[in-house]
């Protein structure tokens, strides 16, 4: 049988050559600066390194550390999670609601919503803007507005306050996620077929929220599929919105993530085989993750 299967795969590359010919140069890129650096990454997370000496190896201590000894870890993955949990799925209904109401008008409209909406995750003046909302002075847009209209009787300094950091940096990242996501949806809701509807309707569907249920979300789910690991990638990934507006580290370490946990280790520190073990910890969250969100997609429609 294992002969019969390897045959087949020959026969199958023979006869499209030329295609494994075009593609091969991806394949190889993608091993080098993908697959090679994570096997790396796993391999170095059961060493000491330095990146001065030669890695020695460490068996399970780096693990042991992170979870064990390492309160910041602790720390920082709750609040990856908060993050991932309130973001992650609140951003992906939104590109989907307003991919799906700007989809229903038509032409030049279209197109310039679609930039409106899509401009902030593009935007390199987006965490300036939100560091002038967010100033901790008088002159900050926030406190000025609260002042004005006596809530507040004198400035707060907001990500120099323990408790307003998380908040904060979920607002900012919900502005931000109209990104690749939207843009996919946008892309799929067009190549839905229109005749389906008309067949729909004939088969008892009565409303809008039936025509998505049934008919939009089931032939789209290429797209639903890339949007949500889009979503789950951006939000156990976080690390920018918290560096330019919280600091590294943030405040008694109240926006502190995974993956700004593994910068302090890979890039201040350069205890690469701790970092390591940190990010190989955050790649089995995210493809447990993604393996728990497709089954959930795989039921739309049905």
């Amino acid at each position: 049988m294992q002969k019969k299967n390897s045959y087949s795969l020959k026969n199958e590359i023979i006869r499209n050559k030329a295609s494994y010919i075009m593609l091969a140069p991806y394949f190889i890129l993608f091993f080098l600066f993908t697959v090679l650096p994570v096997l790396a990454s796993i391999v170095l997370s059961f060493t000491h390194f330095n990146m001065l000496e030669f890695p020695t190896f460490a068996g399970w201590s780096n693990y042991l550390k992170l979870f064990l000894e390492d309160d910041i870890f602790m720390l920082a993955i709750k609040n990856t999670f908060i993050f991932a949990v309130i973001t992650g799925p609140v951003s992906y209904f939104m590109c989907l609601i307003f991919a799906w109401i700007i989809n229903e008008f038509k032409g030049k409209l279209r197109a310039i919503l679609t930039l409106v909406f899509y401009a902030p995750s593009i935007s390199g003046n987006a965490y300036l803007i939100w560091n002038l909302v967010l100033s901790g002075d008088r002159y900050g847009y926030l406190n000025s507005w609260l002042m004005k209209w006596g809530f507040l009787n004198a400035p707060i300094q907001w990500m120099k306050t323990a408790k307003y950091v998380l908040p904060f940096l979920i607002i900012v990242q919900l502005w931000l996620s109209l990104g690749t996501g939207f843009l996919t949806f946008i892309a799929g809701l067009q190549t839905v077929d229109k005749s389906l509807y008309e067949a729909g309707a004939m088969d008892g569907i009565k409303n809008r929220w039936q025509e998505l249920w049934f008919i939009t979300l089931p032939s789209m789910k290429p797209q639903l599929m890339f949007g949500a690991v889009m979503q789950i990638t951006q939000a156990f990934a976080v690390a920018d919105i918290s560096i330019q507006l919280a600091g590294n580290p943030s405040v008694n370490y109240s926006g502190a993530t995974v993956v700004t946990h593994l910068m302090d280790y890979g890039t201040t520190r350069f205890e690469m085989g701790y970092a390591s073990a940190i990010a190989t910890v955050l790649f089995i969250v995210m493809i447990g993750t993604n393996k728990l969100v497709q089954k959930i997609l795989g039921k739309v429609g049905q």
